[in-house]
């Protein structure tokens, strides 16, 4: 039997956060994780997430993407790497677009009085796009490439260094009156505290988490330039566009030489968590195919690459929507949760991390009322 204060299940960019957080305030933690980085699995797999200062979805989001900032720029001068590579983001949609009206308010909250761009302007300021003349667009600074795989990488480093990640799967949990038993095929621990971050594999560790999320298949495709100039690093702009309802397509300038990363934002089907098979389809891409031809010409050219990745949200609360995270401690136990961070999480990791470590150290730290469990009726 080993011990340890801490055990953080799921090393994906959320548990890895968590771990990096509790390793420097010298805490006694080990991270548990089958994956490493590079694999094709894991919701934090793959190049690239985007990284937004100024956030549509939640108002209190955008003080999260300051704080998480502060942490990929501290990340980035401990591991003397880059991490984030500056780039504008541009968020566009039909006339009235919620998208876009919401992305304006969130910066001018934050003192920053960003202009309402017509499809116009922003044709003539990116000659890859084709925008109906008369649709709303922002063009948002602050934005930025997350390059996801050397950010994992860089948030495991201190824990591969002191000897404190464990290349396994937990085959259970056994909560004790003072510990929790944590099980792997290899030996067993007794912790203080454990954090789970499981991603699409939450309910197998709580299955009473089930009703509140959904795993989802989300197709992802790199496109051939047909004007590469035009799609270079620097000339084109992250982007987010919704033409309507379940209709948003987001991608990436071509700033590795694969293409134009897009996909759909839209949830796809509901799966379970070990659905990684068979690769992106040509159906499953038409939808962004189609998006590229009408509204980014510059982009539109044969599929190079494909890719699947799974988003895993929650359902409607009584306080909000849906598509939210869950950042608390279980009740009634000696756990702490990190779930439904797919979609739009990986930009707040460094700042989720702390939360979690928090939670999981500090009795008396609260979580705010947006991330609770008690949203939903079962927990309140």
């Amino acid at each position: 039997m080993r011990r340890c204060e801490v055990a953080v299940i799921g090393l994906g960019l959320m548990g890895a956060a968590a771990l990096d957080a509790l390793l420097r305030a010298g805490v006694d933690a080990v991270g548990f994780d089958p994956l490493e980085p590079g694999s094709s699995r894991g919701s934090s797999h793959g190049s690239c997430r985007v990284f937004r200062r100024f956030n549509f979805e939640n108002p209190h989001y955008t003080a999260l993407s300051d704080e998480a900032l502060y942490g990929w720029d501290r990340l980035a001068v401990e591991s003397g790497r880059q991490l984030l590579i500056p780039c504008p983001i541009l968020e566009a949609g039909p006339p009235g677009s919620e998208t876009v009206r919401q992305s304006r308010q969130a910066a001018l909250d934050h003192g920053r009085d960003t202009p309402l761009l017509s499809g116009a302007q922003v044709n003539a300021r990116f000659p890859a796009f084709a925008l109906p003349d008369d649709w709303d667009a922002v063009v948002q600074d602050g934005g930025a490439i997350l390059l996801t795989q050397v950010a994992l990488e860089a948030l495991r480093a201190r824990g591969r260094a002191e000897g404190r990640i464990r290349t396994v799967a937990v085959t259970g949990l056994e909560p004790g009156g003072d510990h929790v038993l944590v099980r792997t095929a290899e030996d067993s621990w007794r912790a203080e505290r454990v954090i789970l971050a499981a991603g699409p594999w939450m309910d197998r560790f709580l299955p009473a988490l089930a009703p509140v999320l959904t795993v989802t298949r989300q197709s992802v495709g790199w496109f051939a330039p047909t004007r590469p100039k035009s799609t270079a690093l620097g000339a084109f702009p992250i982007f987010i566009i919704e033409r309507g309802r379940d209709d948003t397509v987001y991608g990436f300038p071509d700033f590795e030489g694969r293409g134009v990363k897009a996909a759909p934002h839209n949830h796809g089907p509901v799966v379970d968590a070990d659905a990684w098979e068979p690769p992106a389809s040509d159906a499953e891409l038409a939808q962004v195919s189609r998006f590229l031809t009408e509204l980014i010409p510059g982009a539109a050219g044969p599929i190079t690459e494909r890719d699947v990745c799974l988003y895993t949200n929650t359902r409607p609360s009584a306080e909000d929507a849906g598509e939210e995270f869950i950042i608390d401690r279980w009740p009634g136990s000696r756990l702490v949760v990190g779930s439904a961070c797919s979609g739009h999480g990986a930009k707040f990791a460094p700042a989720i991390g702390e939360r979690l470590a928090r939670l999981a150290t500090d009795p008396g730290f609260e979580i705010e009322p947006f991330f609770r469990l008690s949203r939903y009726p079962a927990f309140a």
